[in-house]
């Protein structure tokens, strides 16, 4: 009798609670950690830049995801402990936390989430891009980074209860802003890839050609959707398409 009385003592309960959830975090951690290794989560994110900070600090992306999923059911067991041995008597208190705790959960996870995302975002772009050698081009990489954690960085605010309508009016300005500043900083690329369309399907010179492009003389290189390269003996030329068009080419008959 005295034992079964000492069992269903809150506090005992609560401590057994504590430590069963404490025992199901660090196996779910465990888990969730061989999941994502076996998803290639490792792989998708080597080299981004949230990846190489995480490595750093002695730890990776794979682990971070991990421990916040182990966080989150120590979390739980913790306010869930707290409330069976009715050390707080506040359970509205109580119950607006266990709601808060998994929208703050999936609210940091968005935000790593978007980190990866972004960086890998900016990478891909930028490998895409690497062989475009026009000035404009650089910034497209970083503005897609921002985009991304712009829209992650909403998105997590939302989960918590933030008001975000302000923030979507802005993303709309945003947006309009990138394509009317977009299309005006960018229209030498545009023109530049329009031409380079034109020259592809056309084809009035290919490569080992020799031409003059405006005061540019040489043997055609490369051709491609935003410059031809061409070379003489000492120099290489890479001349956007759009200036094929302006200044004309002229084919050098050997």
């Amino acid at each position: 009798m005295e034992w079964q009385t000492f069992v269903d003592e809150p506090a005992v309960i609560a401590v057994a609670v504590l430590a069963l959830g404490f025992v199901v975090g660090y196996l779910v951690g465990k888990l969730n950690k061989e999941l994502l290794n076996a998803a290639g989560v490792s792989d998708a994110v080597e080299g981004t830049p949230f990846e190489r900070t995480a490595q750093s600090l002695g730890t990776s992306t794979v682990e971070i995801v991990a421990r916040i999923s182990s966080w989150f059911i120590y979390g739980i067991a913790v306010l869930t402990a707290i409330h069976i041995a009715e050390l707080l008597p506040t359970d509205a208190f109580w119950a607006r936390i266990i709601e808060f705790i998994p929208q703050l959960f999936i609210a940091v996870l968005v935000l790593i989430l978007g980190f990866i995302i972004a960086d890998k975002a900016e990478l891909v772009v930028s490998e895409y891009l690497r062989g475009v050698k026009l000035p404009e081009v650089a910034i497209i990489p970083k503005v897609v980074k921002y985009s991304v954690l712009y829209i992650a960085f909403i998105v997590a605010l939302d989960q918590v209860g933030v008001a975000v309508f302000a923030l979507l009016i802005l993303l709309a300005v945003y947006a309009i802003g990138i394509v009317i500043v977009g299309g005006y900083a960018f229209k030498d690329f545009l023109v530049s890839s329009a031409a380079g369309i034109y020259l592809l399907l056309n084809q009035p010179y290919s490569i080992g050609d020799q031409v003059k492009i405006g005061d540019h003389s040489g043997i055609v290189q490369e051709v491609d959707l935003f410059v031809t390269k061409i070379e003489d003996d000492s120099e290489e030329f890479i001349v956007p398409n759009r200036k094929v068009f302006e200044e004309g080419v002229v084919r050098i008959r050997g």
